[in-house]
């Protein structure tokens, strides 16, 4: 069975106030993020998505896949989303060392340097699992990254939970500022494929606009 959190309470926000968790706003702006991408056919299939509703969003990569699917990660950028540091290898931070975590995340930012100086001038970092050490988001903190959480989590990776469900986590939990977590990965297509064309027709729909985090 798996244990997280769909809604981020108060009290984790406030323990861990340091990282954005959510960005308060007059606008009615919602943030739409994916983690682990690039990935052929998925990552296209969802800047598809985005530019059919004319949405930006913040695509957190792994560098490995940088690596391996340049051209996939030349279209990100190239489409205008922001980019953002997942590490190289999707680390744990709870089973990393703080030195070798660090070596991991400079490692993807030499893969998105070789890309895109412009996405590295607003430093963005998201722990995989959303799991880090307290030395290794301080010292991250030091280097002029942003540790971008979120306030909802879709939960498209768990393939226990029908793509109904995983609706249903997104759109009863939606508020101004709200920060979206999806994956454009191969794990979460089926439900991904369902939820994410769903959710962007409810944010227009809603009178709700596409915030772009930097």
């Amino acid at each position: 069975m798996s244990f997280y959190w769909i809604k981020t309470n108060f009290l984790i926000k406030w323990i861990y106030r340091k990282y954005v968790w959510d960005i308060p706003n007059q606008e009615k702006k919602i943030y739409i993020t994916f983690d682990d991408g690039p990935i052929p056919e998925i990552t296209e299939w969802v800047l598809t998505q985005l530019k059919n509703h004319d949405a930006k969003a913040a695509f957190f990569c792994i560098g490995n896949n940088i690596e391996k699917h340049p051209k996939i990660f030349h279209k990100i950028i190239e489409e205008g989303h922001a980019i953002g540091n997942h590490t190289f290898h999707h680390m744990n931070g709870w089973k990393t060392n703080t030195e070798e975590y660090l070596d991991n995340l400079l490692l993807c930012e030499e893969q998105i340097k070789k890309f895109s100086i412009r996405s590295l001038q607003s430093k963005l970092f998201r722990p995989p699992y959303g799991k880090i050490k307290s030395k290794q988001a301080k010292k991250i903190l030091q280097l002029g990254y942003k540790i971008i959480m979120w306030d909802i989590l879709s939960a498209d990776f768990d393939q226990n939970i029908t793509p109904e469900k995983c609706l249903k986590n997104i759109l009863s939990n939606i508020k101004t500022g709200s920060i979206i977590v999806f994956h454009d990965s191969v794990k979460s297509f089926e439900n991904l494929e369902y939820v994410l064309p769903k959710t962007l027709d409810f944010i227009k729909k809603e009178g709700y606009e596409f915030g772009m985090i930097s």
